[in-house]
């Protein structure tokens, strides 16, 4: 039974519905007259010594990934300018993208980059300079990195290692959850402010406390594993409770119903592509969380066949190569081989005049943006290897 006491419920007619649709999707359209087309900012890492042939994507990938992976173990999410930082997020997927392909050396030294940056307590800074300071740019520190970094950790069997990273990361998620059994407001992969929590913060804390609680049993930590048992127990039914079936980027805040015996339409909160993050490799595959990430998909796809970020993302008509592969990753990991090597396709296609992938692909069909682009290197690393094997899911 879905918790409705909070939500307005109204009967809306189908023609009002109709209207109101024909609205926003006027406005969308719009809207590619406000944003300027984005175009290449920069197209590989000066100076790195490369192979004269070109590479295929995966081997592409790796080698972008040793070029952002600096010698004391941080991984840059670009080399240039506003990307020329650390992410606990992007280095997070670097190093799990590593140890898919066993180079476990490599690695380990962006997990022990971040253990030597770890918060004694509190959250995760946004991201860091190469030297292991936070970046003084006003953003506030984001609590998905609490979730993401005990992810990487189990799934590079590094929680001995690494265990004061995962117990602080762990136990930070157990302090944030509130009375409602969700964590509070915090900006996630959007990187900007939030005034109520998004499935950007809580898909990742779901798969962090898996992890951590796998890490501790296996370490015979109990008092730890049952802590935060207690606390996936709590977050895992507040999320159901007011996220599911459709598990938009925030709780609807209303329900419609167009006419009696057809299910409502919930509004708020729109399609995020971090709803991926509630299945497989992230967590075990359930039939109403793949229906949420095929329609997802389907909501997000842009005119050059790409995806952007969410619902509520600006509609400027630009795919971002990131959450493109989170589809990639997602479909790889469900065995839905098809749909991912579709997908994958489609990255190859736009990679950039090195070989690298770009951060975006612009409504002119063109790379965009930074490449090569940290993240969504690793995440076509572990698409590609998800058709080869299956991934760990904690």
């Amino acid at each position: 039974m879905r918790d409705n006491s909070a939500r307005r419920v109204r009967w809306f007619p189908t023609a009002a519905i109709a209207v109101v649709l024909a609205v926003i999707g006027g406005g969308g359209a719009l809207n590619l007259d406000l944003y300027p087309q984005p175009g290449l900012v920069a197209d590989g890492v000066p100076h790195r010594s490369g192979s004269e042939q070109p590479l295929d994507l995966r081997e592409q990938a790796l080698a972008d990934l040793d070029a952002l992976t600096l010698p004391s173990g941080a991984t840059l999410a670009g080399w240039d300018g506003p990307w020329r930082y650390v992410w606990p997020r992007d280095a997070s997927f670097v190093a799990a993208a590593r140890c898919a392909v066993g180079q476990n050396a490599e690695a380990a030294r962006v997990l022990d980059f971040l253990d030597r940056i770890k918060p004694t307590e509190g959250r995760w800074e946004a991201r860091y300079l190469e030297t292991g300071q936070p970046v003084a740019d006003g953003r506030e520190a984001q609590l998905d990195g609490s979730g993401w970094v005990p992810w990487a950790t189990w799934f590079c069997r590094s929680g001995d290692r690494h265990w004061e990273m995962v117990r602080e990361s762990a136990d930070q998620i157990t302090r944030e959850l509130k009375s409602n059994g969700l964590p509070g407001p915090s900006p996630d992969y959007w990187e900007r402010p939030e005034s109520e929590v998004t499935l950007g913060t809580v898909a990742p804390l779901l798969t962090g406390l898996r992890a951590a609680i796998r890490i501790a049993t296996e370490l015979d930590h109990t008092a730890e594993a049952d802590r935060w048992q207690a606390a996936l127990n709590t977050l895992s039914t507040a999320t159901e409770r007011r996220f599911a079936p459709d598990y938009p980027r925030t709780p609807p805040y209303a329900e419609s119903f167009v006419e009696p015996g057809l299910p409502p339409t919930r509004l708020g909160g729109g399609a995020d592509a971090i709803v991926t993050v509630l299945g497989p490799p992230f967590a075990p595959e359930r039939g109403v969380v793949t229906q949420a990430i095929v329609k997802a998909r389907a909501a997000l796809t842009q005119p050059n066949g790409g995806q952007d970020p969410g619902e509520e993302w600006r509609a400027d008509g630009v795919s971002w190569t990131p959450q493109t592969a989170m589809f990639a990753l997602s479909a790889a990991a469900r065995g839905d081989r098809t749909t991912a090597a579709e997908i994958l396709s489609w990255l190859d296609h736009y990679r950039t005049p090195s070989g690298s992938l770009p951060e975006k692909v612009n409504r002119d069909y063109q790379p965009a943006g930074e490449a090569p682009l940290g993240w969504t290197a690793a995440l076509v690393v572990l698409a590609d290897q998800a058709l080869d094997s299956p991934l760990p899911i904690p």
